[in-house]
């Protein structure tokens, strides 16, 4: 069996560990006190909001019966009361589809954020709004168009975990794989369309802006026919609390019902997206609080959950207004609850109990004959980088079609050509490299610097970098991206730590890193200017404005990087067997792990700067050495590293000219490209477990 078959062995075994969940022993009358509270504030708040439209004196008869002639009654009207009556209905719509998805999956980790279907509901909706605008501007046309986009990334997330039976893990993984794919495409369209396409980002966002009372009527009707259904499958739903064996003794056709009640869930978070774009996280939050509260039985989960949805983005909406007005941008309220859940998901992964660890040791199957050496391998690979280098540089796109520069005009073109081609292939380096030691190191063989939130770390870095110092220098960018992936790293581990390095709960943790990424820049780009489309342009992985001396320095910090390799052998051989065998083989193990996240995080900075965090050269290079039969942990770096490199040059030149004169980023590509191959080996885990 491969190091990717053996995760996890027994999926009814992880389901069980996974829903011995932990929230903390706290009072309920403390949570009880906290959510009036809350309450207050948001009335507070709301009340605060209002006194900056209209007077005091104007309220009630702005709210019951606006002056049409005065415009802050109006506005008053039917903006800011719309507004909160829709946060009202949204909230609660996505902490019913939350309870659904959580309690029919046996997942507390579950919601249509990170389940993926949200995402699929954006990019559907992002793909009619440019081929269909006509289409997609009708309120009634963008709720099937929304469905449909949920419901092929629910077929695709289900569907790639169904045979490991809905394991918490594979679902987790196959959602953030569909995600950062959707989510890749939208960015390509959002390079190809910036200034049509800002204001769909920012409602994509999750805005809740509102300039009349259709999204409520829109809302209302859905929430109250979710609420129905829900409570009428209440019986049988609780059944899913028990395992499928158990389940189906009591006579429950298990699969038909969770196809119902999947179905449902996904139909009430493709009603939120179509209405006001993506809210994260309300869907993983208002559980968790119901439950908190004393909400143990589904019935009481199915009543508070909504409650404590519409609480949780009520408030989170009026708190980022005055925010938003004093910075004079608009900060979606979706990005705003991300920013405040992914931490709640992190303290809900932090009290998981512990899962069993997994052995990466033996050799995967399907390897290539031993009669071929690893230096002979090597040797052919290297061989084919060195002929997509040539093609690279030499083979294009021009006025009369496909055809190899002659000498004089590669002369011409070099000179931009092969900056962005020697970048990219430290980068594709660097990152294969980095993969290639957190594979080894956590004993996961899903592991990647983008898997696990590492590049995103280094981003949110370089993101702090450079809206504190916009004309900061290369050192500087450098160490800011290195200081954010080695926090990150850090923060993997301290999660980790209770489950003994867990797999499953360091990939976890690397999904809510990653998605409060994924909002800081939803906030960054809603702001607009300069500083937020050059971000987007690096963040999508494009090498357009690499020079001469970036090239040099990528190259240099490669080959010292890289040199350090060899010396890591033992170690990565070593810490698979445990702590107690490694201190028995004289290994100083917090030394050894220290120095080896340290070099993860320097050539993941390293790369980042150069490709961006999209790509997924660290998870597909070290799987593809193994196929090839690297078994060793050198043997293993010796073969990803020109395997990465070779990727990412051909992601870059691709990119370049299939799409002349318009250009897509190597690391869209990469990531394009790589996420359909994550699926693959996902599905072929599935299917061999």
């Amino acid at each position: 069996m491969s190091g990717l078959d053996r995760l996890p062995p027994s999926a009814a075994c992880t389901r069980l560990a996974w829903r011995r969940v932990s929230l903390g022993r706290l009072p309920r009358v403390l949570v009880a006190v906290a959510l009036v509270l809350a309450f207050v504030a948001a009335l507070g708040l709301s009340a605060a909001n209002l006194a900056a439209i209209a007077p005091r004196a104007l309220w009630w008869q702005a709210v019951l019966s606006p002056d049409t002639h005065d415009v802050r009654q109006i506005i008053a009207h039917d903006s800011w009361l719309p507004r909160i009556v829709t946060a009202w209905l949204a909230g609660a719509t996505l902490g019913l589809a939350g309870t659904i998805f959580q309690q029919v999956l046996r997942n507390p980790l579950a919601e249509p954020m990170t389940l993926g279907i949200s995402a699929g509901a954006q990019l559907a909706l992002t793909l009619a709004a440019l081929w269909a605008p006509a289409l997609a501007a009708h309120g009634f046309a963008r709720e099937p168009i929304a469905l449909a986009g949920a419901l092929a990334a629910a077929a695709a997330v289900f569907g790639l975990a169904w045979r490991s039976g809905l394991a918490p893990v594979t679902v987790a993984i196959a959602g953030l794989v569909v995600t950062l794919w959707c989510g890749s495409v939208s960015v390509a369209l959002q390079l190809f369309h910036t200034p049509y396409m800002r204001g769909l980002f920012i409602w994509g966002g999750g805005s809740l802006v509102q300039q009349d009372w259709s999204e409520v009527a829109a809302l209302a009707p859905r929430l109250a026919a979710g609420g129905i259904l829900a409570w009428l499958l209440l019986r049988p739903l609780q059944l899913f609390s028990l395992d499928d064996a158990n389940a189906r003794s009591l006579g429950l056709a298990l699969r038909r019902l969770r196809l119902a009640a999947l179905a449902l869930a996904v139909m009430l978070s493709a009603a939120v997206v179509s209405t006001v774009g993506v809210i994260g996280f309300v869907g993983l939050a208002a559980p968790a609080i119901a439950q908190l509260a004393g909400a143990r039985r589904l019935g009481q989960r199915l009543l508070l959950a909504p409650l404590c949805g519409a609480l949780l983005l009520w408030l989170t909406d009026q708190a980022v207004q005055p925010l938003a007005n004093a910075l004079g941008e608009l900060v979606p309220a979706g990005a705003a609850c991300a920013l405040f859940g992914a931490p709640l998901m992190l303290l809900i992964l932090a009290r998981m109990r512990r899962t069993q660890r997994l052995d990466t040791t033996a050799a995967p199957a399907h390897t290539v004959p031993d009669g071929i050496s690893i230096k002979r391998r090597f040797t052919l690979i290297l061989f084919a980088t060195v002929i997509v280098l040539i093609l690279a540089l030499d083979f294009g796109r021009g006025v009369h079609g496909w055809q190899f520069s002659s000498l004089a005009e590669l002369a011409r073109v070099a000179i931009w050509r092969a900056p962005r081609e020697i970048a990219a292939f430290a980068a594709g380096i660097m990152l294969a490299l980095a993969g290639t030691l957190l594979q080894r190191l956590s004993g996961n063989p899903l592991a990647s610097p983008e898997v696990l939130g590492v590049s995103a770390g280094a981003s949110l870095g370089l993101i702090a970098l450079v809206f504190g110092a916009a004309d900061a220098g290369h050192v500087a960018r450098f160490a800011a991206t290195a200081g954010g992936a080695f926090a990150t790293l850090l923060a993997l581990l301290w999660f980790a730590r209770r489950s003994g390095f867990a797999p499953q709960r360091v990939l976890l943790a690397g999904v809510a890193i990653g998605a409060l990424f994924q909002a800081v820049v939803a906030v960054v780009i809603a702001g607009g200017g300069e500083r937020a489309a050059t971000l987007l342009a690096w963040l999508a992985g494009s090498t357009y404005t690499v020079t001469p001396g970036d090239a040099a320095l990528a190259l240099t910090l490669c080959v010292l990087l890289s040199a350090f390799m060899p010396l890591t052998g033992r170690w990565l051989a070593i810490l698979p067997l445990g702590d107690a065998s490694a201190r028995a083989l004289g290994m100083r193990t917090p030394l050894a792990r220290g120095t080896l996240l340290g070099l993860t995080a320097l050539l993941t900075a390293a790369a980042t700067l150069i490709v961006g965090p999209l790509s997924f050269i660290g998870l597909t290079a070290p799987h593809f050495a193994r196929l090839a039969g690297a078994r060793r942990p050198l043997d293993q770096m010796l073969l990803a590293a020109p395997i990465g490199g070779f990727t990412i040059v051909l992601a870059d030149w691709l990119g370049r000219t299939l799409l002349l004169p318009r250009e897509l980023p190597a690391g869209l590509v990469a990531t394009i490209f790589g996420a359909p191959w994550l699926m693959w080996l996902l599905a072929r885990r599935a299917a061999a477990s």
